[in-house]
């Protein structure tokens, strides 16, 4: 494997001694995602040649994978261990891969309930913008000095460096798991939502659309029964389908062909008075919009920004609007600084983040 990553370190140098830019790509599962590359020529870096688990040490909760590695063989291998990927990572198609899923720090349903992808990082191996083979972090969790430079590239959209490895923590399957339907308005499952946040229950995963509170409890028998008594609701037989069309947008709610708003705010937040339909994940914290009618982006990130979020344009057939929610000028510096440093000559995917970078 070791002339592959020479090849893609060659591939890099030759770019950046032509100042070209660079497309990083994996499978091609969230292509949709973030702004288009900027530049004229772009070569295309395919990473998904370098593929495979590394190491993976049941008993210590541990994996290391190759970049390329699909999300399907990876989770496959770990379900056969009873473990997981708790963040539950969206796949969007069979193609998906490990680099993809870390590179654009996507979680799914469960991420309110244990964390985020970076949360699960310990290390990371990359190709900076030079065509440096660079490892940072571990395989273990412990307390670090410095920039946590591994989780710094969860999210970072191949702006920063090429993923080669990523080493992972991973969980136990849970024993047992239940869905309950609860009907109610959007104000009471706001409320509802927060209120049992702050409780010993087995909550994992929430969701409300159409006037239906949706819940995943997730533990061992005996505490799942016990919270099902407590909540009330009725439970749904199909309930893991249901969760698997929440993450992998393909519940009705996700219409093809519109403009698809991701807003992250304050879990207490009450009903956003938006055009169009809303789905509710994360407690309240993640809102999803979608509208026939034509919503301004300054309108919808005003919102957010109100609510104590931010906006992003997840989907959408307009290239001229920005992904991502405009940063404050402090941390745009900061983020301008490390494009510096990890990608002196801008080569990786510029401008797939924000347009300055």
């Amino acid at each position: 494997m070791q002339n592959i990553i020479d090849q893609f370190a060659n591939t890099i140098r030759t770019a950046a001694e032509r100042k070209a830019p660079l497309h990083i790509c994996g499978g091609g599962s969230k292509e949709f995602y973030g702004n288009r590359i900027v530049g004229q020529n772009i070569d295309m870096l395919d990473v998904t040649a370098y593929s495979g688990i590394v190491a993976y040490e049941p008993t210590e909760l541990v994996v290391t994978a190759r970049a390329g590695t699909r999300l399907a063989d990876l989770e496959a291998e770990l379900r056969e261990h009873r473990q997981m990927l708790a963040f539950e990572p969206p796949h969007f198609s069979a193609a998906a891969t490990l680099g993809g899923c870390v590179a654009t720090g996507l979680s799914g349903p469960r991420r309110a309930s244990v964390g985020a992808v970076r949360d699960f990082v310990l290390g990371v191996r990359m190709l900076d913008g030079r065509g440096d083979d660079l490892r940072f972090g571990g395989q273990v969790m412990k307390n670090v000095a410095g920039y946590d430079i591994s989780r710094l590239m969860t999210g970072s959209m191949g702006t920063l460096g090429l993923l080669l490895e990523v080493s992972l923590k991973v969980l136990p399957l849970p024993p047992t798991e239940m869905t309950l339907s609860l009907q109610m308005q959007e104000a009471e499952a706001i409320e509802k939502m927060n209120l049992w946040a702050g409780k010993p229950l087995p909550i994992s995963a929430t969701c409300f659309c159409n006037d239906a509170l949706t819940l995943r409890l997730s533990g061992a028998e005996a505490a799942v029964r016990a919270a099902h008594a407590k909540l009330g609701g009725e439970e749904m037989a199909e309930g893991a389908a249901f969760w698997q069309s929440v993450r992998e947008q393909t519940h009705t709610f996700f219409q093809p062909g519109k403009s698809l708003w991701r807003l992250s705010i304050k879990s207490t937040t009450p009903p956003l008075s938006l055009p169009g339909q809303q789905l509710i994940e994360w407690g309240g914290a993640l809102r999803w919009l979608i509208s026939d009618a034509e919503v301004g982006t300054e309108t919808v990130r005003v919102a957010a920004k109100t609510a104590g979020g931010h906006a992003t344009l997840f989907r959408s057939g307009e290239s001229s609007v920005d992904a991502f929610h405009p940063l404050a000028p402090e941390m745009m510096n900061i983020h301008r600084r490390l494009k510096e440093k990890f990608d002196p000559m801008g080569i990786l995917n510029p401008g797939r983040l924000y347009p300055e970078l």
